[in-house]
């Protein structure tokens, strides 16, 4: 992660200079809350990135761009944690459970409309349409993955092909967009711009089947968040999905059980599904189902063509994304 270290130091103190500094305080309080909770910057990184994929100009062209997408991605977070009812953001509390659930909601609409604002401002004016049109593609594919994240809490059948079409808009359409921003700020013609999406879309999913491993099977300190939460909303992540797939008899039963129910015990009942994913052996096969697209956007990758010591840092980003420590 060191050769992406410079552009999240840039994108860092572009944030730092352009806080959310208009009254009333209640209101945009909670959003230089989430703001400032850090993170690991991926979506400016990503237009700063498919940015220098096809410019040799300075990235600082591409720090509105950066800007509007990484404060729409902290809209999406407030608005998620509030409908999953997650207590920890990053570590810390999450922006309803320190403000309030209404602050919470009028917060995050201010910030989809000043991320708007943000993408206004890209100095290369006649690339605003184009610009503007993958952003809010992106933006309905992201409510629309979201949605059907909530809506697979209450369907008893949801396939593995289901999980995946929600989590490409859910969280790879934002990655493939920051990218495809990026690269037509760059000067990206039709067909490179297409080829990134391919690689961003693939690395998305990537990136999210890790997640998913992650808030199943890693630690607390390491990932930032609580463990074991998709359990405990009765999320049908895919692990759980192959997992109901694989087991039988009574202890298909006691899965079923336990993922559609809340009982007062919520510790007991994470440690429990999570015993019986692993003797079904489901962390090595969200392990085998990451790689297949970890491949698919390496393949994505090497077909690009744009500039090599460009796609040499997509390249150590994919790596970092998808290789996160359990």
């Amino acid at each position: 992660m060191q050769v992406l270290l410079p552009y999240k130091k840039t994108f860092e103190a572009y944030l730092q200079a352009h806080p959310f500094d208009r009254e009333p305080a209640s209101l945009y309080a909670p959003a230089n809350y989430i703001m400032g909770l850090g993170g690991k910057r991926l979506r400016p990184i990503l237009v700063l990135l498919g940015y220098e994929l096809f410019s040799e100009g300075n990235v600082e062209e591409a720090l509105p761009a950066a800007m509007a997408v990484e404060v729409f991605h902290n809209f999406s977070l407030v608005h998620d944690d509030i409908m999953d009812e997650a207590p920890l953001r990053r570590g810390r509390p999450a922006v309803h459970e320190k403000y309030g659930t209404h602050a919470g909601i009028l917060s995050g609409d201010v910030m989809l409309v000043w991320a708007y604002q943000w993408l206004s401002r890209v100095s290369r004016r006649e690339l605003l349409p184009e610009i503007q049109g993958v952003f809010s593609r992106v933006a309905m594919e992201v409510c629309e993955g979201q949605q059907w994240d909530m809506d697979f809490e209450r369907q008893q059948a949801v396939s593995i092909a289901d999980y995946l079409r929600m989590i490409e808009g859910k969280t790879a359409a934002l990655l493939s967009g920051s990218l495809e921003i990026g690269s037509i700020l760059g000067g990206a013609e039709k067909p490179q711009v297409h080829q990134v999406y391919r690689f961003g879309r693939y690395m998305g999913i990537a990136f999210q089947l890790q997640d998913d491993l992650l808030d199943t099977f890693g630690e607390t300190g390491k990932v930032g968040k609580k463990k074991g939460g998709d359990i405990a909303q009765n999320k049908k992540t895919y692990l759980i999905l192959e997992a109901l797939d694989r087991a039988g008899g009574d202890l298909k039963k006691e899965l079923q059980r336990w993922m559609s129910t809340q009982p007062a015990d919520e510790e007991a009942k994470v440690k429990r599904v999570i015993e019986i994913l692993r003797e079904l052996d489901i962390p090595a096969y969200g392990e085998q189902l990451k790689s297949e697209y970890l491949d698919r956007a390496l393949e994505a990758l090497q077909a690009l063509e744009a500039r090599a010591e460009a796609k040499h840092k997509l390249n150590e980003l994919l790596n970092y994304v998808v290789g996160r420590d359990l």
